[in-house]
């Protein structure tokens, strides 16, 4: 018969065995779930934009579960989570100058995304250029029904494997640093296209009007609003009060900026009096009464 000291000797030994046991457990545990969100991750970084329903027979999990690593995931900065599924960052094309100007003021830049995005109707045809704002309207735009123009093949990526955009991609010479179509193929293809809206970006805007930093792609702006209906300008605040190489455009061929609300009242007098201007809340909510000219 065992005594009270062999007992105890026993408990302890079995504690030891049951703590290991959990710690085994444990590590196993996430180890899976570090395999299931590579393998998730490598998914949506291939293919560019999944939807969640495809996600979920792709992985053999829940939809609780991919929503988890999803969130996860975009916490990271791995992939960016959309209503619809998951989106590839630009960083999966491999574009580093693109990359570093995103993450300035990427904040400001997604609130004017999310504005922009939704003053876009469904069914509409939408030419979007290859500036790093632009991007955040596309990201918003994921999962809708509408036509897409683009000589961006970061935005173009996001698109690719969408069911629900017609999407149209410009060619041209490929400027390195940003992944965007450029030159006489790219304006002669643009001129002979008809969309609804254009959405710009800009390096600086002043009284005098939109600059860029680029020859060429001053030259494919100015096809792509010559052949809109609507030019949209989507712009941060440390964009104003800047030129660049070459002047674009001046504010009679705008009309309408989406601006966040770091813009002070001096950086809104200079856009022109008969433009549209939203200046936009952290929600990518438009804030009333703040044209201020």
């Amino acid at each position: 018969m065992l005594d009270i000291c062999q007992m105890s000797g026993i408990s302890q030994v079995l504690g030891k065995y049951r703590g290991s046991t959990q710690r085994i457990l444990a590590a196993t545990i996430r180890m899976i779930a570090e395999e299931r969100r590579q393998k998730l991750a490598d998914i949506v970084r291939q293919k560019g934009f999944v939807p969640l329903p495809d996600l979920v027979d792709q992985m053999g999990v829940s939809e609780s579960t991919v929503r988890r690593d999803l969130d996860f995931l975009h916490d990271a900065g791995i992939l960016r989570r959309t209503h619809g599924g998951a989106i590839a960052t630009a960083g999966g094309v491999g574009l580093s100058a693109f990359d570093e100007r995103s993450q300035q003021e990427a904040q400001e830049k997604r609130n004017i995304g999310r504005y922009m995005a939704s003053l876009i109707q469904d069914g509409e045809t939408v030419l979007l250029d290859g500036g790093t704002t632009t991007l955040e309207v596309a990201r918003h735009l994921v999962g809708r029904s509408l036509q897409v123009v683009t000589n961006s093949l970061p935005i173009a990526q996001l698109f690719a494997s969408g069911r629900d955009v017609d999407l149209v991609i410009i060619g041209g010479y490929v400027y390195p640093k940003t992944g965007v179509a450029l030159g006489v193929l790219a304006q002669e293809a643009i001129r002979n296209l008809h969309v609804h809206r254009t959405v710009l970006s800009a390096s600086g805007l002043t009284r005098r009007g939109l600059f860029n930093e680029n020859l060429l792609l001053v030259e494919t702006e100015r096809a792509m609003m010559a052949s809109s209906d609507e030019v949209n300008v989507v712009a941060d605040h440390t964009k104003f009060g800047r030129t660049a190489l070459t002047f674009l455009a001046d504010w009679s061929a705008i009309h309408r900026v989406v601006v966040d609300s770091g813009v002070s009242e001096e950086q809104l007098a200079m856009v022109g009096k008969n433009v549209d201007v939203a200046v936009v809340d952290p929600n990518g909510n438009k804030i009333e009464g703040e044209r201020r000219t």
